[in-house]
């Protein structure tokens, strides 16, 4: 499974890095058969957010070091070296750029963005 991880070098510049998560055989579920799962990560708490059309962050940190899982629509985000990317429903980032300049995010498109949020221990 892939991912973007954005996060923040020592001078404070925040920047992606493409991330593949190793998925294993797994009895996740007994009596259901085996499926393929990832390592199991700690999480603090969980949440669902909505984005309106034309909605733009600014440049901020992420507020915690947090996975946000896009469940519909398209939003932007810019890393402070200056590369953007669009993501869609379907699409993961694990922020943690948590420090630093931050990134600037903006919602695209004339549909809401709404996105699972779990931010970690």
């Amino acid at each position: 499974m892939n991912y973007v991880r954005l996060y923040a070098d020592e001078a404070g510049e925040s920047h992606f890095e493409d991330m593949v998560e190793t998925l294993s055989p797994a009895d996740f579920a007994p009596p259901a058969p085996a499926l393929f799962a990832s390592e199991p990560r700690e999480a603090a708490r969980c949440l669902f957010i909505r984005i309106p059309p034309g909605w733009r962050g600014g440049w901020h940190p992420a507020p915690k070091r947090q996975f946000f899982f896009c469940l519909a629509g398209e939003f932007e985000i810019e890393t402070s070296d200056g590369e953007r990317r669009v993501f869609t429903a379907g699409d993961a980032i694990l922020g943690e750029d948590t420090s630093g300049k931050g990134h600037d995010s903006r919602a695209l498109g004339g549909a809401d963005v709404t996105a699972a949020v779990v931010q970690l221990d």
